[in-house]
């Protein structure tokens, strides 16, 4: 058995060689470690990173785009946009900045010249007419965003943008200006905080006008300093597109003369005045009292900053008594010159119905009760009309349809259908009552008389204008047959005989051969109180009756006085003497048409 020594072990020694490998290992994984991250970083995703560096430093700057004009029909301009900017600034880059490299042309050669802040200051000042030392306190501070002036033409912003003043910067806006004021103001309507429209076709056609903007970025340090050589990419605003209306300016604004004035003479709560040209449907004039100048549209009250022309819906009166007669003569079922006995007071079905003036039993022609507007006469005669006939008749004329021309809260009015119609409203729908329709329900219902019969839709957007002066024209909307020819021309000699032996001979325009009718209807309360506060007045006509052009409608709300005395017959003959004017109307040949009041 042996035997141990007694002496310990020996260890072992790590020799030199050995250490130096292991710590040789360690430093390659630590390398392969750091390689492998920078790999991912440098390699796999240096794109991403990078892209998102240049990300930080670049700058978007909206550009805006034009707003389109809106123009009369012969071009005039009615609203239209200028560029205007605002300079701001970033009081802290700005304050910090000692001074900033300016490229400018020396001896004939560009080359960056440092420029002092206080130099930058100086010239600003001076490009905005302001003193140095106060813009320099408001370029100093903390602030990030800080308005310095406001409403800068384009040719200034270019003098400030060449200064290359570090934290200064332009923002583009875009003032609408309305140069002809009040003229077609409602039409027109206005923008709110400037941007978007509010009212009248600047708030309908909002998307057309508008256009799209544009942008420009470039790139910039770590000071906030732009880089010269840096990205710069530019995407241009597309300007919106021009509306070109069927209005004549100079017509509208003698059009709302005479209506104020109308109006003002006869202390009426407000009125309207139509114009509409028969052989297209286009509206040349559509004037409002009190109307809004969109430059300051709140000089008015804000229930006159509308069309009432189409959204004012009222009981129309004896102008519907037309549709009645062109039923009766289209049905077959009466003619111009057939003979009605009409007593005092007419009854019929426990109903009954007088005249606006005392009569005894008379002889009436169908021509003779339109043209002395006789309530009893009416419903004699259309009572030979069905319920659903009477109700026929007028949406066939349009009544409780909407004109829809592009103008914001168009009424439709009011039309009840027949089998709701009570005892009473059954007949007094025939002479406009129990039924309510705006001013250009009306005028296109006569334009259809007018037109032998065929209906035209009204139109107030002629086309649209692009910046690269391309025109769109607007369709017209599709005609459609009302009455035959021969019915059409029964209906226009009934009005032309109410000028000439009936009641309306203040409707009478000398060379010109006119048909008008009349209308006088009651007028509910607004203050939600029951019954009727005062009346509703009109007259349309139209000339000349030998090739009618045009239509002209005058309606009064609430006028003072008896309404007995109330006419609108000169204001008509102004307006529609000047429409023939404007559009160089040949006077009348031939003789007018004179159907007799009295049967035989």
């Amino acid at each position: 058995m042996a035997r141990s020594s007694g002496k310990p072990a020996a260890r072992k020694v790590a020799s030199p060689t050995r250490r130096l490998r292991l710590g040789l290992g360690l430093m390659l994984s630590l390398l392969l470690v750091v390689g492998g991250k920078l790999f991912l970083v440098q390699g796999l995703d240096a794109g991403g990173l990078a892209q998102a560096a240049l990300n930080n430093r670049l700058k978007p700057t909206v550009l805006p785009a034009e707003r389109g004009s809106i123009l009369d029909a012969k071009g005039t301009v009615l609203a239209s946009s200028v560029i205007r900017y605002n300079l701001v600034v970033d009081q802290k880059l700005n304050t910090k900045t000692d001074s900033f490299p300016r490229l400018e042309t020396v001896n004939g050669e560009e080359k960056y010249v440092e420029v002092s802040r206080d130099q930058g200051i100086s010239e600003l000042a001076a490009v905005l007419g302001r003193d140095s030392e106060e813009l320099k306190a408001e370029l100093t501070g903390d602030r990030r965003y800080y308005i310095v002036a406001k409403d800068l033409k384009p040719d200034v912003e270019d003098r400030i943008s060449k200064l290359g003043i570090p934290g200064i910067a332009a923002e583009g806006t875009s003032k609408r200006v309305y140069p002809n004021g009040s003229v077609a103001g409602g039409i027109v309507g206005f923008l709110k905080d400037g941007t978007t429209g509010q009212a009248g076709l600047e708030q309908t056609q909002d998307e057309i006008l508008k256009g799209t903007p544009g942008k420009r970025l470039f790139e910039i340090g770590a000071d906030g300093l732009r880089i010269p050589v840096g990205v710069d990419q530019f995407t241009p605003a597309q300007d919106g597109k021009d509306i070109k209306l069927t209005l004549n300016s100079d017509l509208q604004y003698f059009a709302q003369q005479a209506i104020q004035s109308q109006t003002d003479k006869l202390s009426a709560e407000w009125g309207v005045l139509t114009v509409l040209d028969i052989k297209t449907g286009n509206i040349v004039a559509m004037a409002d009292t009190n109307a809004p100048d969109p430059n300051d549209p709140g000089k008015v009250a804000a229930e006159d900053r509308g069309v009432r022309s189409v959204t004012a819906a009222y009981e129309p009166g004896s102008v519907e008594k037309m549709i009645t007669a062109a039923a009766l003569i289209d049905e077959g079922k009466s003619s111009p010159l057939e003979k009605f006995t009409i007593p005092p007071s007419y009854s019929v079905d426990g109903q009954t119905f007088n005249d606006s003036f005392d009569h005894g039993t008379e002889d009436r022609t169908l021509a003779g009760i339109l043209g002395w507007s006789m309530n009893t006469g009416t419903v004699m005669a259309g009572q030979r009309l069905t319920k659903q006939e009477r109700y026929d008749w007028l949406k066939k004329f349009g009544i409780g349809e909407a004109p829809d021309i592009g103008l914001p809260a168009e009424a439709k009015g009011i039309l009840t259908p027949a089998d709701q119609w009570d005892d009473r409203q059954q007949y007094t729908v025939l002479f406009g009552q129990g039924v309510s329709q705006s001013t250009l329900q009306t005028v296109r219902a006569y334009q259809a008389i007018a037109n032998d019969g065929v209906m035209l839709q009204p139109r107030l957007i002629d086309s649209y204008l692009s910046p690269d002066g391309t025109e769109e024209k607007v369709p017209a909307k599709p005609a459609r047959e009302v009455v035959s020819k021969e019915t059409a021309q029964q209906i226009r000699d009934i009005l032309e005989s109410a000028v000439t032996e009936g009641q309306i001979k203040d409707a009478a325009i000398d060379g010109y051969r006119v048909g008008a009718k009349t209308g006088t209807s009651e007028s509910p309360c607004d203050d939600g109180k029951s019954g009727y506060c005062g009346y509703t007045a009109s007259m349309v006509g139209m000339a000349p009756m030998d090739n009618p052009r045009f239509i002209v409608e005058v309606v009064l709300q609430r006028p003072k006085g008896s309404i007995y005395g109330i006419t609108n017959g000169p204001v008509f003959r102004s307006v529609m003497s000047q429409t023939l004017r404007t559009y160089n109307v040949p006077p009348s040949t031939g003789e007018p048409a004179r159907l007799p009041q009295y049967a035989k």
